[in-house]
C-alpha cells in the first residue's frame, strides 16, 4: 500500500511476529510504539510517532499471559486515544476469555462481556477478531465487529495435504458441528462428532465417535486447542474405531499445561493451527506441528476497512 496513506498499524508484544507478516504482506512499516513495565509491574506505553488524525490499527491477542496482554491492550489504545487518533480499530487475533460467554452454573461471571466492556470503555471505534469460541460474542460490542475466519488458508493447506484421500473431519463437541460440517463441505469429506462429556475445567471424556471413521484419515477439528486433554481422547477413539491415521486442526494453539508432552506422545500424525498465538520454542521445534499464517487474512482486513470496503467479500 502508499505508505502515505492515513493510517498506521502498531502492534503489542504477544503477535510481534504476525505483525511483522502483516506489515510485509501490506507494504508498510509498523509504527512506533515502546510498551515497558515499571518494577511493581505497571505497564507504560510510549506511542513513538504522531497518530493525530490517522486510522490506527492495534494488533494483540489476549493470549497467554491473558491479563498482561489485555490490559497492554486497554493502555495502548488509551494512549493512541489521548494522541489525537482519528479512529481506532483493535485487531484481537485470539480474543482471551472467550470460554466464558454465558453462566453455565450459578454465580459465575460472564467474562467475555465484560472484556467487551473494557476494551470498548478504553475508545475503540471498532473491533476485528478471528474464530470467536462463541460468534454471540460479536453482540457483547457496542461499537462494530468484524469476525474473522481462518478457513481459508487452513482448507487450501487440508485439500493439498489430503489430495485423493478418503477424508473424515471430526467435531471434537456438539458446539464445532457447524464449522466442521463447513470444512468437510468444502474439502469434499466425511463428518462425524465426539460425544464428549465435560467433568470438570479443562477435563473431558471422548465417550463415543457419531460416524463412520474406518479406514479414514481423520482431522479432529477445532477453534483451539488449550491442554490437548479433548484431542488425545479423541484420537484414541478415532483409531480405536478404525481410522487409518488421525491429524488436529484449530485456529488458536493456546496450548497451555501438559499440552506438549500430551501432543508428542499421542499418536496424531499432525496437529496444523495458525499464528494467532506465538509459539514458545519447544513447540517450533516439534516435528508435529505445522503453522500457517493468517496475515494474510488479517492484512486484507486491515485494507479493506481503511478503503471502507467490504470485509465480507474475502470469504465468499
Amino acid at each position: 500500500m502508499d505508505q502515505d496513506s492515513r493510517f498506521k498499524i502498531f502492534a503489542g508484544n504477544s503477535n510481534s511476529q504476525l505483525a511483522s507478516r502483516i506489515s510485509e504482506y501490506l507494504n508498510m512499516p509498523l509504527g512506533q510504539c515502546d510498551i515497558k513495565r515499571f518494577s511493581d509491574g505497571e505497564i507504560f506505553v510510549d506511542i513513538g510517532e504522531s497518530v493525530r488524525g490517522y486510522d490506527v490499527f492495534m494488533l494483540q491477542s489476549t493470549c497467554p499471559p491473558v491479563n498482561d496482554n489485555l490490559m497492554e491492550l486497554l493502555v495502548t489504545i488509551d494512549a493512541l486515544k489521548r494522541a489525537s487518533a482519528k479512529s481506532i480499530t483493535a485487531v484481537i487475533p485470539y480474543y482471551g476469555y472467550a470460554r466464558q460467554d454465558r453462566k453455565a452454573s450459578p454465580r459465575v461471571p460472564i467474562t467475555a462481556k465484560l472484556v467487551a466492556d473494557l476494551i470498548t470503555t478504553s475508545g475503540v471505534s471498532r473491533v476485528v477478531s478471528m474464530e470467536l469460541h462463541a460468534g454471540q460474542i460479536q453482540g457483547f460490542f457496542d461499537v462494530p465487529f468484524d469476525h474473522l475466519f481462518s478457513a481459508p488458508m487452513l482448507v487450501k493447506y487440508l485439500q493439498e495435504k489430503f489430495e485423493g484421500k478418503d477424508l473424515v473431519i471430526i467435531s471434537p463437541d456438539a458446539g464445532g458441528v457447524e464449522r466442521a460440517r463447513a470444512y468437510a463441505k468444502r474439502l469434499n469429506a466425511g463428518l462425524a462428532i465426539i460425544d464428549k462429556r465435560r467433568t470438570n475445567i479443562n477435563e473431558a471424556k471422548a465417550m463415543n465417535i457419531i460416524g463412520d471413521v474406518k479406514d479414514k484419515y481423520a482431522v479432529i477439528l477445532d477453534d483451539l486447542i488449550d491442554t490437548a486433554g479433548t484431542l488425545t481422547e479423541a484420537t484414541h477413539a478415532a483409531l480405536n474405531l478404525g481410522a487409518k491415521e488421525v491429524s488436529a486442526c484449530c485456529t488458536h494453539p493456546v496450548f497451555s499445561g501438559p499440552a506438549f508432552e500430551r501432543i508428542e506422545n499421542s499418536p496424531l500424525t499432525q496437529v496444523i493451527t495458525t499464528d494467532t498465538i506465538p509459539l514458545s520454542e519447544r513447540f517450533k521445534n516439534s516435528q508435529k506441528i505445522k503453522v500457517i499464517s493468517v496475515a494474510p487474512i488479517l492484512g486484507e482486513a486491515i485494507r479493506r476497512i481503511f478503503e471502507h470496503d467490504s470485509v465480507s467479500r474475502l470469504f465468499i
